[in-house]
C-alpha cells in the first residue's frame, strides 16, 4: 500500500517556488505571471484536499518572498470556522532562506529525511528539477505555475491533493498511484580526471553560447543540440523542437538527440513555440534515437549546457560531455491512476448514517 500506510500520521511535503516565471521569457514573450496570491489559493486548495483524504501534518519550504506570511494570515482568519477549520496542521522546516534554487534542494533533502510520503511541487521544469535532484526515492507530484512548463502537468491543484491524499494515507497501492519517470544524466569530464554532473527531467541543449549569464535560455540561433527524454507536440519551450519531430511519450521507451545546423545549412528549418507565443525558426541537421543507459557523446566543442531551460553548465575544449538517457529514474504521483481508482473502489463514499441507524 501507500508509503505512509504504517507510519503513523501521515506527512505531505508542499515545495512552493514563490518566484517562478519570473524569467526573461516572461518579457519577450505574451505570457502570464501567478500572482503570490494564486500560489496561496492553490496552496488552500491541495490543503482542503489532503485534509479530505485525512492527512493531518503537511511540511512546507518557508520563504522571504510573502508565501508563508499571507498563507499563515489565510489560516488563522479562518481558524475554527468555514471550510478551512479542519486543514492540516502547516510546519514549515527550520532552514536559512536564500531565494534561490538552494532553498528547494535543501528542503527537498529535508523533507525526505522527515520521511514524507509525497512532495506536492508548485513550480516550473527547473524547480521540478531540483526537487527530484534531492528527493530520493520520495514520489512528487507536479503543478505547473513556471514559465515554459514540458514536465508538470495543468491540473486543478484539488485533484492533485486528493490522489496524494489517497496515496499519502495508503488507500491506492502504489502499482495504481505511481508512475515512472525518465531522466537524462549530464556528464562533464575534464582533461584531468574530474567530472561535473546534473540531470534534466524533460531537455538538455547545448548552446555555442560561452558563458551562463541569465539563465533562461530562448534564443535558437545559439543552439547546437537539443537531447530530450519525452517529446510532446503539444509542449512549449525548447523541447517543442523534438516533439514536432517525432513525438515521444512520458512512458515510451528511449529519448531523441536532435542535431542542429546553422541558418539555411540543415536538412530544412522547422518552426516550433518555444515561449508562450513565441515561435521561431530551427535549422534541423537530423536526429536519432537515445537508448536507455546508452552515453551520448555531445559533438559541440565547448559551449553552455542549459538543463530544462536554464543555463547551467559550461565546458571548454578539453572536455567530454556525455548525455545518457535512464528509464525508472524517479516516481511521481500518477493522479488520473490514482483517481481511476478511488472511483473503482468507491474510496470517496460513505454511508448516510440516518440510513444505516434504520437499517
Amino acid at each position: 500500500m501507500g508509503h505512509a500506510a504504517s507510519a503513523g500520521t501521515p506527512l505531505v511535503g508542499i515545495i512552493a517556488n514563490p518566484i517562478s516565471a519570473r524569467d526573461i521569457r516572461r518579457v519577450i514573450a505574451n505570457a502570464n505571471s501567478l500572482q503570490l496570491a494564486d500560489r496561496v489559493n492553490i496552496v488552500l486548495r491541495l490543503l482542503s484536499a489532503l485534509a479530505a483524504c485525512g492527512v493531518g501534518r503537511v511540511l512546507m519550504m518557508p520563504d522571504r518572498e510573502g508565501l508563508r506570511v499571507m498563507l499563515s494570515r489565510h489560516l488563522a482568519r479562518r481558524q475554527g470556522h468555514g471550510p478551512d477549520s479542519g486543514l492540516p496542521a502547516v510546519e514549515y522546516l527550520d532552514m536559512p532562506v536564500t531565494a534561490r534554487v538552494d532553498d528547494t534542494l535543501h528542503a527537498a533533502r529535508c523533507m525526505a529525511d522527515a520521511g514524507v510520503a509525497a512532495i506536492i511541487v508548485l513550480g516550473g521544469d527547473g524547480t521540478h528539477r531540483a526537487v527530484v535532484r534531492e528527493c530520493g526515492g520520495v514520489p512528487i507530484a507536479g503543478l505547473s505555475t513556471g514559465t515554459n512548463n514540458a514536465y508538470p502537468e495543468m491540473r486543478e491543484p484539488t485533484i492533485t491533493g486528493l490522489a496524494t491524499g489517497l496515496y499519502a494515507t495508503g488507500r491506492v497501492p502504489d502499482k495504481h498511484a505511481l508512475a515512472s519517470n525518465k531522466r537524462l544524466d549530464i556528464v562533464i569530464r575534464d582533461g584531468d580526471g574530474g567530472f561535473r554532473r546534473d540531470i534534466a527531467l524533460v531537455d538538455a541543449v547545448i548552446s555555442h553560447e560561452h558563458f551562463i549569464g541569465a539563465r533562461a535560455l530562448w534564443k535558437t540561433d545559439t543552439l547546437a543540440a537539443v537531447y530530450v527524454s519525452f517529446a510532446d507536440p503539444q509542449a512549449i519551450g525548447l523541447s517543442a523542437i523534438a516533439g514536432l519531430l517525432e513525438p515521444l511519450g512520458r512512458r515510451d521507451p528511449g529519448g531523441l538527440a536532435i542535431e542542429l545546423a546553422a541558418p539555411g545549412e540543415g536538412e530544412f528549418d522547422l518552426r516550433a513555440p518555444i515561449a508562450p507565443g513565441l515561435l521561431c525558426t530551427v535549422p534541423v541537421a537530423g536526429w536519432e534515437r537515445l537508448e536507455h543507459g546508452r552515453p551520448h557523446r555531445v559533438r559541440q566543442r565547448s559551449g553552455i549546457v542549459a538543463l530544462d531551460g536554464e543555463r547551467e553548465l559550461a565546458f571548454g575544449p578539453d572536455d567530454e560531455v556525455t548525455v545518457t538517457l535512464h528509464e525508472h529514474a524517479f516516481r511521481s504521483i500518477d493522479v488520473a491512476g490514482c483517481m481511476r481508482y478511488a472511483a473503482q473502489h468507491r474510496l470517496m463514499r460513505s454511508r448516510n448514517p440516518l440510513l444505516t441507524c434504520l437499517s
